[in-house]
């Protein structure tokens, strides 16, 4: 099957039927009609750039270039994780957690992946290391920022339960376990509901772009399976190792709890 190509016309026809969508919420006085042009304006530009730079690093395909890319990408997905939090560590903590988490995660599984299951020559050809590192850090940053955020919060609301634990004589991480576990499975129903509807409810992301591009459907559906599995790894490594992260920066060496870590609001 041949790719259908995509002229700037029928683009314009998408944006649209954005703009339609953004003059009914300006009439019916939703409120969000600024956020929502300049999101799809936003959409638009970056993937645009993204668009560029990827066409110049295929072109070159050297490690060098590959590895500065997936460099960047890694430092907007920690900011972007640390950001996303109601109750920030200070000093840059989240961010340092979440970037760590992620490269831990989603770096090792997606250098893994590309040397033992996809067996690209060489390993780091940019058509299929970018796409599958941007697949990985984007559900991996979603799960780290909803459990941390998680983390933070039940722990400032529930500082006297933990205070009262400590002087019974509980440990910091003993204080705060059933907080952590929450935090824990908040970081990681995205994923756990994405997998559950993946092929019934819905047709994901990936499998559909490669259906469109002409690929058989069996091939899609192999590669949309491996995406999966890479993204609950990935995902589930990340979050837990963010939380613990996060917990234990929460107490200093002699398990007090330190809310002056966190920013007040």
């Amino acid at each position: 099957m041949q790719l259908i190509s995509l002229s700037f016309f029928d683009l314009a026809l998408a944006a649209g039927a954005v703009l339609a969508l953004a003059g009914t919420t300006a009439a019916m006085k939703l409120g969000v009609t600024r956020t929502l042009v300049v999101a799809a304006v936003r959409t638009a530009a970056q993937l645009a750039l993204v668009g560029l730079i990827l066409e110049a690093v295929f072109a070159q395909e050297r490690l060098l270039w590959v590895a500065l890319m997936a460099f960047v990408m890694l430092l907007l997905a920690g900011r972007e994780a640390a950001t996303r939090q109601k109750r920030r560590f200070v000093g840059g903590y989240g961010f340092f957690a979440g970037t760590a988490s992620m490269f831990l995660s989603s770096f090792v599984t997606a250098v893994a992946t590309l040397v033992i299951v996809i067996r690209v020559e060489p390993w780091y050809t940019p058509q299929y290391a970018i796409p599958l590192l941007g697949m990985l850090l984007g559900n991996t940053m979603t799960g780290i920022a909803l459990s941390m955020d998680r983390l933070t919060q039940e722990v400032w609301r529930g500082a006297n339960v933990v205070e009262t634990r400590l002087a019974l004589g509980a440990n910091g991480q003993q204080a705060i376990v059933d907080m952590r576990r929450d935090a824990m499975r908040a970081g990681l129903i995205p994923m756990l509901n994405a997998m559950a509807a993946a092929g019934i409810i819905s047709l994901p992301g990936m499998m559909t772009g490669q259906i469109l591009a002409g690929s058989p459907p069996w091939e899609a559906v192999k590669y949309q399976i491996l995406i999966m599995f890479l993204i609950a790894t990935g995902t589930g490594f990340g979050t837990l190792l963010a939380v613990e992260l996060g917990s234990r920066r929460l107490f200093d060496d002699r398990h007090r709890l330190r809310l002056d870590r966190l920013r007040r609001i």
